[in-house]
């Protein structure tokens, strides 16, 4: 009877171990690769928000820099129109473009002819002759007072040079003053802007592949691992990455399959691969792991069934059948005590061994999650009930400790209140993400359920805190770790907008002096050095009522918010020309020099006006101290 018993029952346990590990096999490859499209997802997004933030900083920068163009080259009309001589020679162009800080200046008669310019042989150039140039002679025949054109960058008629250029038609005589900046600014922000760079900067795992394939010419873009390979595979086919917008597998290198998912991005289609092979091993290492598992339980599960069939269980079976009934209801402090012969005793303990492993039973599930390298942790809370379930994980994901948990889990009450306090406050902008700590995050997921609810925590510290660093990246200047120009006028504006009545806040804009010579004489690590040693001094100014950025390569911003009235104003930039002036910068080994900086501000009380009102203001009292002298600051003058 014992060897028929433990037959069968080898048989069926047997069968339900195949039937379970092949639902779990296909349950875990579904999962797997809905974890994998999820990834890549996610990676795709990133790619496509980091573009637009890139196009959008661009586009900013196109702005500011156009607006500032413009202004020198007004000025440079203003002084040529109050010229006293009829002639200027190339010296004092060059002289007066070094003044305005521009890196061309020209002058245009009413014929078209250049008749002035700081580049000598750009002299007598006639403007008609080029489609580039030809584009400012509108401006001679414009009835406009302050007409002007402002060019984008692009190779110049004389020597194919990139250049951007501005015209503002004089109001003196009829004619042109032309000025030209080489756009190194621009150029360095759009090679930002490619799918190489923007790939290069995004980890992969193993074998992992991230691409960009034109929708126009159904050529490479940009891969992860640089453009100078093969690309005659399959799966770098436009009209194949087609069917992966939801994930498919297509044919790769040698015959092997690549699992792609792609997402077309206006006319580009973006794509990230994975060879199947490295998915199919996390799915046959899974099946291995919960075969072994579940052939461990099935031996010890037979183990135990033929040590309680060896007792012979003849008399009493009703009353072990009534006490086993009180335990399938719940009571699992119900003990079975059948006493009068060896046998039954030994199956009474058999069956309270038995109960006494589903009570466990939480610690046998936290013991496989632990073996799967999993940071993953379940509890289930019910109303009626006063433990609540949970694994051993928990705690530690938690953050709690060992006597906290104990009066957690053992007070179903507390521990609901526990969650749900945790719950109020998820993390800004995130869906069931909730802070525990400085450095931890973790993702609560609930089932609910009329008499309680079950619940997943996992960690999800280390996607948040790459998430914080790409933000910072896109935020904050790199070299001096101030804000970007973008990010500080926006953070500016919300201030201005919520300035309190009776408060008065200010715009300052600062421009290093002799910064070019210092590059020129020492080299650009002693002139990073410089801006840095700059910056920390901006850094010092108390937070609370100093916001500072970098403008541009020598060009900062500041606002200072907050204040009282204009005379605390200038006691922050006092103070911060205090500092200033006690910094001093090793320049070489043997000479070393304070830093030296031009600044102008402009200040209000209304919170109704434009931030950029303000940066212009600023910006026009910088140029008058940029005139008469340097290594001070000045108000803007409300004329």
């Amino acid at each position: 009877m014992q060897k028929t018993f433990i037959k069968y029952t080898f048989v069926i346990m047997t069968a339900a171990i195949l039937l379970i590990l092949s639902i779990n096999f296909i349950f875990t490859f579904h999962s797997l690769e809905s974890q994998q499209f999820n990834t890549f997802q996610t990676k795709i997004e990133q790619v496509i928000h980091t573009l637009e933030n890139n196009q959008t900083e661009l586009s900013l920068l196109k702005e500011s820099l156009d607006e500032d163009y413009l202004t020198r080259a007004k000025a440079a009309a203003y002084v040529m129109d109050r010229q006293q001589e009829v002639t200027m020679s190339v010296y004092e162009m060059q002289y007066l473009a070094k003044l305005l800080n521009v890196d061309e200046l020209h002058v245009i008669d009413e014929n078209g002819i250049i008749v002035f310019a700081s580049v000598p042989k750009y002299v007598g150039i006639d403007m008609n002759d080029h489609e580039q140039t030809r584009a400012f002679l509108a401006l001679l025949e414009s009835e406009e007072e302050d007409a002007y054109l402002i060019q984008d960058a692009q190779p110049n008629a004389a020597e194919g040079k990139v250049m951007q250029y501005i015209g503002v038609a004089r109001k003196s005589q009829k004619g042109v003053v032309q000025v030209g900046f080489e756009p190194k600014r621009q150029l360095e922000t759009q090679s930002r802007n490619t799918f190489d760079y923007i790939f290069s900067k995004f980890p992969t795992d193993v074998g992992e592949e991230l691409f960009a394939v034109d929708g126009t010419t159904k050529e490479i873009v940009g891969h992860s691992n640089g453009i100078n390979q093969d690309f005659t595979s399959d799966y770098y086919q436009l009209n194949k990455l087609e069917d992966c917008i939801n994930g498919s597998y297509q044919r790769g290198k040698d015959g092997k399959y690549m699992y792609v998912v792609s997402s077309r991005y206006e006319d580009v289609m973006i794509c990230a691969a994975l060879p199947s092979n490295i998915m199919f091993r996390k799915l046959i290492g899974s099946a291995v792991s919960t075969l072994f598992y579940l052939l461990f339980i099935e031996a010890a599960v037979i183990a135990l069934l033929n040590y309680l069939v060896k007792k012979k269980v003849i008399n009493g079976i009703h009353n072990i059948i009534h006490k086993i009934s009180l335990i399938t209801e719940g009571n699992l402090d119900t003990k079975v005590e059948v006493r009068g012969n060896e046998e039954f005793d030994e199956l009474s303990k058999g069956i309270n061994t038995m109960v006494k492993s589903i009570v466990n039973i939480s610690d046998r599930i936290s013991a496989i999650i632990e073996m799967s390298g999993i940071p993953l942790a379940a509890f289930e809370y019910k109303k009626e009930k006063k433990n609540v379930f949970v694994t051993s994980g928990l705690m530690e994901l938690l953050g709690i400790s060992n006597e906290k948990a104990i009066e957690l889990y053992s007070n179903s009450y507390l521990f609901d209140a526990y969650i749900r306090d945790i719950m109020k406050n998820p993390a800004e902008g995130e869906k069931d993400i909730y802070q525990i700590n400085d450095s931890k995050y973790i993702c609560i997921h609930m089932s609910v359920f009329s008499d309680g609810y079950l619940g997943v925590i996992t960690d999800s510290t280390k996607n948040m805190m790459e998430k914080k660093q790409m933000q910072y990246e896109n935020t904050h200047d790199e070299l001096t770790g101030l804000y970007k120009y973008p990010y500080f006028k926006q953070l500016a504006s919300e201030n201005l907008n919520k300035m309190s009545p009776g408060h008065v806040c200010a715009v300052v804009m600062l421009d290093l002096d002799y910064f070019k010579s210092i590059n020129d004489t020492y080299g650009h690590d002693a002139g990073d050095k410089y801006l840095q040693s700059f910056s920390s001094v901006m850094k010092s100014m108390p937070q609370e009522h100093v916001l500072a950025a970098r403008r541009s390569g020598d060009e900062f911003c500041m606002m200072i918010f907050d204040c009282a009235d204009r005379e605390e104003i200038i006691k922050y930039v006092d103070e911060f020309y205090k500092v200033l002036n006690q910094n001093s910068v090793q320049l070489s080994e043997t000479e070393s020099r304070i830093i030296s900086a031009s600044s102008g501000f402009a200040w209000t009380e209304h919170a109704g006006i434009s931030i950029y009102e303000l940066l212009s203001q600023a910006d026009e009292a910088l140029y008058e101290v940029k005139k008469s002298t340097k290594g001070i600051y000045a108000e803007y003058a409300v004329e």
